[in-house]
């Protein structure tokens, strides 16, 4: 039973994670950025603004980590925040032009890495494995509470030292 764990389902998959994780930090750095802000870039690419608390709601992190990180892309010049008129306490926060260009090569980068992931795989290998990865999510979210999901990924962010 000595490797036991590394013989494991879910160590390839933290250890695969990890990798990726790393890979994208070596190229997000290129960029001015740290894993974790990319997300928020996305995030904001596919809409025209959202509020603080769904930008929260969509990562699965609390408010305050959120709101950090919001806080240092902001410092970039890479998103806004707007008070929502009449209720100071809603922020809407929105990409930048800069933003937008720097969401379009987040995405090059990611489809980049993405191949490299994926390199061997066919078209069917793909899809199987992406299917599995979505039922292992799945379980994992019903194993656990929403806001213990946050936490982890909080965790995640806050590895990062300008998340």
């Amino acid at each position: 039973m000595k490797n036991h764990i590394r013989k494991s389902v879910g160590w390839a998959l933290v250890h695969s994670a990890r990798l990726h994780r790393t890979r994208m930090g070596e190229r997000l750095s290129a960029l001015g950025l740290f894993p974790g802000q990319e997300q928020v870039l996305q995030a904001l690419s596919e809409v025209e603004a959202m509020t603080m608390g769904e930008l929260a709601d969509l990562l699965r992190v609390k408010p305050p980590t959120a709101s950090k990180t919001v806080a240092r892309l902001s410092a970039q010049g890479l998103v806004t925040r707007q008070a929502e008129p009449g209720d100071a306490r809603v922020v809407r926060v929105r990409l930048t032009s800069d933003g937008m260009q720097r969401a379009a090569s987040i995405a090059q980068l990611w489809d980049e890495v993405e191949d490299e992931l994926l390199d061997g795989f066919d078209a069917k290998e793909r899809r199987r494995l992406r299917k599995l990865l979505r039922r292992v999510a799945k379980n994992l979210a019903g194993t656990e509470t929403e806001e213990e999901a946050a936490e982890a990924l909080d965790d995640e962010f806050e590895d990062s030292p300008a998340a």
